[in-house]
């Protein structure tokens, strides 16, 4: 592993981690925040961008954490762009960019559904996106169902066909519920790019899944 994971800006990344805490969530942890980074920084060599905003804007973005089945979910991205808000100003940042950070935040939250008005929101978006479908998707999918209390799938009729879909209560439900749709609605031509790579896997697990329990 990189021993500066935040790489050029691993100062700045100390610094900020350094006002809050991380939660116990494995799906939005440190190691979340790094993958994040890497999609970021490989978006922003082909798209451009401000780099230094938008490694505070990926740093920050979870800064405060809201569970998936809490109904202030929606309100998760406003709440971090408030706090991220107050810690750039307590480190000096000027306004124009503190302003341009919060609003990349609040509008990556995909229960928000805001569309990012910046490129650096766009990157960020699509950055926070690519890590929720691929393989890393699939054990991010799981392990939060299983924090949750859910069952792997329902039994009666795993694919939903004469249900409706409840990803509350059914981990595989989320596949087509949220996830198999992500990839159209990317931002960047780097990140649509990058999606349809990743949609393709977390669909053979799908059908894979789907065929191994006989659905």
């Amino acid at each position: 592993m990189n021993a500066a994971p935040f790489d050029p800006y691993q100062e700045l990344a100390e610094l900020l981690l350094s006002f809050f805490r991380m939660n116990s969530d494995g799906a939005h942890d440190l190691s979340h925040l790094e993958r994040v980074w890497r999609n970021a920084r490989f978006i922003h060599a082909e798209e451009g961008g401000d780099l230094e905003m938008l490694a505070a804007a990926v740093l920050l973005h979870d800064c405060v954490q809201v569970p998936k089945d809490s109904p202030m979910r929606p309100r998760a991205g406003a709440l971090a762009a408030d706090k991220a808000r107050s810690i750039l100003e307590t480190i000096g940042w000027r306004t124009p960019r503190i302003r341009l950070v919060a609003e990349a935040i609040e509008s990556h939250n995909y229960s928000a559904g805001l569309t990012p008005r910046s490129l650096e929101g766009r990157i960020l978006q699509d950055a926070d996106r690519l890590d929720a479908i691929g393989l890393t998707g699939v054990a991010r999918c799981f392990y939060t169902a299983g924090r949750m209390g859910s069952a792997l799938y329902n039994r009666e009729d795993p694919a939903a066909q004469n249900r409706a879909l409840d990803d509350l209560h059914f981990a595989l439900d989320h596949f087509p519920n949220k996830l198999l749709g992500l990839a159209t609605r990317f931002q960047t031509n780097t990140g649509r790019r990058l999606a349809r790579i990743r949609e393709r896997r977390l669909r053979q697990f799908y059908d894979g899944m789907l065929a191994e329990i006989g659905s």
